[in-house]
This record gives structure tokens, sequence and C-alpha cells, in this order.
């Protein structure tokens, strides 16, 4: 199978269940499935950058999956999220701010490598958040509930495991100073 064909050199492209019509690869649904592999190909990095911590890999790497559920749901197929998944990431999230200090505000972004990097993954999965909201405002696909509260809940995953990866490493948050 070659890597490409040339055939969306024009600007378009082919979607599942889009009756094979070709449509512009700026239009909504494209702009939603490229944003959500984009925060799975950045998670990715973020899992590799995260190795030594096992706790963080393993959950990105779930994460992962999940990210591909959503897409391909988004795409048209008939997939969904396992009953129970955004439950299963709020335990998860409850879990990491016992272990955390409490949240007295905003945080600047950084302290530690990895830290950066989970915030910078949080942004983009915001973004892909925006993206699948409007493919579902449109009427383009049917966004399902369980779908809309993992992609809302994955971004607060995302800032738990920042604030984790600093706290872990002995940095403290820093506050912006208005």
């Amino acid at each position: 199978m070659a890597l490409f064909t040339g055939k969306g050199d024009g600007g378009t492209t082919k979607v599942f269940g889009c009756d094979q019509q070709r449509i512009s690869k700026s239009s909504e649904l494209p702009e939603a499935l490229g944003a959500l592999d984009e925060v799975n190909a950045f998670v990715g990095f973020v899992k590799m950058c995260a190795r030594e911590n096992a706790f963080i890999s393993e959950q990105l790497r779930m994460v992962q999956e999940a990210l591909f559920i959503v897409q391909a749901q988004i795409a048209g197929a008939e997939k969904r999220l396992k009953e129970g998944q955004v439950g299963e990431m709020e335990k998860v999230i409850n879990d990491i701010e016992q272990k955390i200090p409490p949240l007295k505000g905003f945080s600047i972004a950084g302290g530690t490598e990895l830290s950066a990097l989970l915030d910078v993954a949080r942004t983009l999965s915001r973004r892909a958040e925006r993206r699948v909201t409007a493919v579902g405002e449109a009427g383009l696909r049917e966004v399902l509930p369980e779908t809309k509260a993992y992609l809302n809940r994955l971004s607060s995953l995302l800032f738990a495991f920042a604030r984790l990866a600093n706290h872990e490493a002995g940095v403290a948050e820093e506050t912006p100073r208005y």
C-alpha cells in the first residue's frame, strides 16, 4: 500500500461515511480529525519523555487508545468509548489531587520538562475538544455524551499529570504576578 495517492493535492479528502464525496480539508470534519490526530501524536511524544514515570506513561498509553476510538467515531465508524472510561479518568484525577498541594489559582506552565510538555498536550486536547464540538454543532456527526465528557476531562487529566510531575520533582508551582 502506498503512503500517498495524490488525490488530496487539490485540498480535498474523503472521510468514512461521506458517500465517498470529496470534502474540503479545511472544513469542520477534517479539522476535528486533524486536531484529534495532533493531540494523540503529541501525547505519544510526551509518553516517551515520561518513560521514567511508569504511572504517567501507562496512563498516556490508555489515553492514546481512547483518542483512536474518538477519532474513529468522529470519522463515522461505529466505535464508542467503553462505559465507565470517564469515571476511571476522574478517579485518576482525584487520586492525583490527594498527592499534590491544593490549587490556589492559575499556574505558569513549566517547572519540569515533563510538566511543560503535559501542559502543551493539555492545550492541544482543548483545541481537539473545540473542533469536535463544532462538528457536533454543525450536525456533521453525532458526538456522544461520553465522548464530550471524555474530551472535556482529558485536559483536566493532563493538567493533573503536569502538576504531579512538578510535585514529584520537588518543583514548586509558580503563579502569575498580574
